[in-house]
């Protein structure tokens, strides 16, 4: 039988933070095993989130490794004040934007990038018309992205693809919720007026349509982050 408190919604959540939180105050007193569930709960979040800011799977599983070492050390530093992921994810987006800033903007996004190849094996389900299409209209798409801001693209990348809400965000940004508010709007009219940009531009005509079609979602902010989603390799769900 459920309980009534297993009932309320966000009760698993929180279950899961309840959780997080013991496995945190175990680490803490040198419980190995504790800290290694830590790992297991945390890093493919912390590995896409390192991916979707650098595009590179070499750099993200460097990023995740040394986001748990730094972690592992200062351990005793985190007063639990805000939730262990947050924490985290601090740690691991100052080593991802150092390396972003350190490799500079690539001029062009390779049709090879890791986050358009994970898209297309989901979007072009082994056709291969389909994948060149793709892999051009994703490319367009995932290349406005990279050129936003870093303090756009990582709110983006926070919001949109890992699931946080504004408060988390803003935990994590060391801001305020309206401030995330504005980024992520900016970040879709940024991204708007690049899809804009496209269509007046001699590209194929189904690219066209497609840029149209993501362009018109900004009154749809649920479409608009599915296509995100899917585009960067989104794995869903939120994090706990």
């Amino acid at each position: 039988m459920t309980s009534r408190d297993e009932q309320r919604p966000g009760a698993g959540a929180e279950a899961r933070g309840r959780e997080a939180a013991e496995l945190v105050a175990a680490a803490q007193k040198g419980d190995q095993r504790a800290f290694e569930a830590l790992v297991v709960r945390y890093r493919p979040r912390i590995y896409a989130l390192a991916l979707h800011l650098t595009g590179s799977p070499s750099d993200a599983d460097d990023i995740t490794q040394d986001a748990f070492l730094r972690a592992y050390a200062r351990l005793a530093e985190f007063e639990g004040r805000s939730q262990f992921f947050t924490w985290l994810y601090r740690i691991a987006l100052h080593r991802a934007l150092n390396i972003k800033r350190n490799r500079g903007r690539r001029p062009t996004t390779p049709l090879d990038d890791p986050r358009i190849t994970a898209a297309i094996a989901v979007d072009a389900a082994g056709d291969p018309a389909r994948t060149l299409e793709l892999q051009e209209s994703y490319g367009q798409l995932l290349a406005a992205f990279d050129r936003l801001s870093p303090t756009l693209r990582t709110t983006v990348v926070l919001t949109t693809l890992q699931g946080l809400n504004y408060s988390e965000a803003a935990v994590v940004l060391d801001t305020t919720e309206g401030t995330i508010a504005w980024r992520v709007h900016e970040a879709r009219k940024k991204l708007r007026e690049e899809m804009n940009r496209l269509q007046k531009d001699p590209t194929p005509v189904e690219i066209k349509r497609r840029a149209r079609r993501i362009s018109h979602m900004r009154d749809k902010p649920e479409m608009w982050a599915t296509a995100i989603g899917q585009l960067l390799g989104d794995g869903g769900g939120r994090v706990a």
